[in-house]
């Protein structure tokens, strides 16, 4: 498993997989048990039923391993790759009952690890030549950080803060509940870890100029138009610039052309499609 990731907790993996087989399985897979025999030995295929950019491999072979380890798993592709429509990912051999009980939870894990990937993949794209990059946010399945953001990263993103505790991000809230832009940033900055920038987030030029003033390291604009991201820039002195709020995939190629740094997209992760595949008995 140590080929999964870096920045994955391999037992954190080990426990997503043990409590999704234990919702599905329970005591036992009843309909395998009743249909067919413990000693039918068998190979199955897992392939693409659409186009898309592969994200869970090492993960759905951790399924089978966890299930039954006489289940041999081989892949085709590796993660990060792009599949045509219909190409074999890959191939499991060993008992058929174990192929069958793990098959559910094995491809939920590739589906949702390769649909994150997929979409992220298609953003990643759009920016292609600019020089923004597609970022995550904290917007996760809970549970599933670690890998939704694998997937991010597999599909050509980048990782935001991973979570409230390795990165300062002054919204909204934080700035009603200071007092204030300035007062926020002037907080933050008295008392960070010396290796954690600042961000604030700004929704109109009126608080840009002031997170500015403050000595704001970085500055997200919130909900912000392209004509307004295209003045913020002008007048950011240097800082770098994130936007964020209302990306899709119909806008994001706009707002990149702005020249902003980051482009925030919480939909990688709470709105991606899972991607089509399916698993057969050879």
């Amino acid at each position: 498993m140590e080929k999964i990731v870096s920045n994955v907790n391999i037992p954190q993996v080990d426990g997503l997989i043990t409590q999704a087989l234990a919702e599905d399985v329970g005591v036992g897979d009843e309909t395998t048990r009743l249909t067919v025999s413990p000693d039918l030995y068998g190979r199955a295929e897992i392939t693409t039923k659409q186009s898309l950019t592969v994200a869970g491999l090492p993960v759905c072979a951790r399924v089978f391993e966890l299930v039954d380890n006489r289940c041999v798993f081989k892949s085709f592709l590796t993660d990060g790759m792009d599949a045509a429509n219909g190409m074999l990912l890959a191939e499991i051999s060993g008992p058929v009952n174990s192929i069958l009980t793990a098959e559910r939870t094995a491809l939920n894990f590739l589906q949702r690890l390769s649909g994150i990937a997929t979409l992220t993949r298609a953003y990643v794209e759009a920016v292609a030549g600019t020089t923004a990059h597609i970022v995550d946010t904290r917007k996760t399945t809970p549970g599933w950080r670690a890998i939704e953001k694998y997937a991010v990263r597999m599909g050509g993103g980048r990782n935001h803060r991973y979570g409230l505790f390795d990165g300062i991000l002054i919204k909204d809230n934080h700035i009603k509940a200071a007092g204030g832009v300035a007062q926020a940033i002037a907080k933050a900055l008295a008392q960070r870890v010396h290796l954690h920038r600042v961000e604030v987030e700004v929704t109109n030029l009126e608080e840009l100029a002031a997170a500015v003033a403050a000595g704001a390291e970085v500055i997200m604009l919130d909900n912000m138009t392209v004509d307004q991201v295209i003045q913020a820039a002008k007048s950011a002195g240097g800082v770098p610039l994130e936007v964020s709020g209302n990306i899709n995939l119909n806008t994001v190629r706009s707002y990149a052309e702005t020249g902003v740094d980051f482009i925030s997209v919480g939909a990688l992760t709470h709105s991606a499609p899972a991607a089509d595949i399916s698993l057969n008995l050879i």
